[in-house]
């Protein structure tokens, strides 16, 4: 901590979140409490702070130990109160978010769960702080999202994060964008690949997708993300892997080399149209929590797909998943399930495996692989 400490040097004597005694109004360090998890709250507007602190403190497993203005109080606060996860505003005067996330990420790093306004700019910046070590990005309050739906987020990711593996990162560089190659070299055009990921995800299918071909099978894929972030991150992907990626709309056909996410806030549908994929878009009730759910399209390819469907569940947090991986592989499917070792969260992966869903339980770096070889018929499904 104390790297961290020195690699934030305090500016001036204005710095109020120095480590002088605690004055009225602050905090002092709380007992730790066994199976509760101490948050705390980094945001340079009082009333952020005010809604997010409430809504974290009505839950039992929850204790918001203290709060930060901007990323100099927040060191002192974690070195004080050594928090087992951190809210952090993007947007902060005297240091940005990303800024004070890279440092504490290469040298004390924790779970941070990020909150950011609703916009297309910030949805990219969100994207690069879970490429810094984020491991959530949440709806700020105060966007187009109703009040309990941002507290039922927050806690979800706050709980998820909890549970995160969290190592030490230096700053990462941003890949080159692919240069799609003209050759085919990938022969099996009727077949569907479905994938489905939480906490950790949007690392964990670019390394996926990026070991695709570019022909592929068509792809549809749920990432748990906020609305208006799916589509920055659609064209993040698009930007490194070989074959086309884009955030599906309705009646979208699922065709070789494409891979299609489901928007933020709406359920992906896989549907048979005579000799073709189609993709629905949908509104409905949350399952598990999620809208999109990862159950919703597994369910709809093994309906629509069966044995010519092949699919896997990566690393998050919760159930969502399982259920319709193992529909997919009683409907003849090739199923996986991302192994413990390489997941952030070890959550859907576990449910799945429990649930007898999938049929091989793989690294990260061998999934891609094992999926394609299934689809075209080079690996046994038995």
């Amino acid at each position: 901590m104390s790297t961290l400490v020195s690699t934030l040097s305090t500016p001036t004597s204005s710095d109020h979140g120095g480590s002088a005694p605690a004055r009225a109004g602050e905090r002092l360090p709380s007992l730790r409490r066994p199976g509760v998890i101490r948050v705390l709250v980094v945001d340079d507007s009082a009333l952020v702070r005010r809604i997010l602190s409430e809504a974290l403190s009505k839950q039992d497993d929850i204790e918001v130990v203290g709060t930060a203005t901007d990323p100099y109080v927040a060191r002192e606060r974690i070195a004080q109160l050594k928090p087992d996860v951190i809210t952090l505003d993007i947007e902060m005067p005297r240091m940005d978010g990303l800024s004070f996330l890279s440092k504490l990420m290469r040298h004390f790093p924790l779970p941070v769960v990020v909150c950011s306004s609703l916009t297309p700019q910030n949805s990219e910046t969100a994207l690069r702080a879970l490429s810094l070590g984020a491991v959530e990005v949440i709806a700020k309050p105060g966007s187009s999202l109703a009040a309990g739906d941002v507290a039922e987020e927050l806690v979800r990711a706050v709980r998820a994060a909890s549970h995160a593996r969290v190592t030490r990162r230096m700053e990462p560089i941003d890949p080159p964008s692919m240069q799609r190659p003209a050759i085919a070299t990938f022969d099996a055009t009727n077949k569907i690949i479905a994938l489905g990921a939480s906490t950790g995800g949007t690392q964990a299918l670019e390394q996926v997708l990026r070991r695709f071909p570019v022909d592929a099978p068509g792809t549809v894929i749920v990432q748990h993300m906020p609305e208006h972030f799916t589509a920055s991150f659609a064209k993040r992907l698009d930007s490194v892997c070989a074959m086309r990626v884009q955030e599906a709309k309705d009646g979208d056909h699922v065709v070789s080399g494409l891979a299609l996410v489901a928007p933020g806030g709406k359920h992906l549908v896989l549907q048979a149209s005579g000799a073709r994929w189609v993709a629905r878009v949908k509104d409905g009730p949350k399952v598990h929590h999620q809208r999109p759910a990862v159950d919703v399209l597994f369910q709809s390819v093994a309906r629509s797909a069966g044995r010519n469907a092949v699919g896997a569940v990566l690393t998050g947090m919760g159930a969502d998943g399982a259920k319709g991986l193992l529909a997919m592989r009683e409907a003849g499917a090739y199923t996986v399930a991302q192994n413990e070792d390489t997941c952030v969260v070890y959550g859907m992966p576990r449910e799945a495996v429990k649930l007898d869903a999938a049929m091989d339980v793989l690294p990260l770096g061998e999934i891609a692989e094992a999926l394609l070889g299934a689809a075209s018929g080079k690996k046994a499904t038995g």
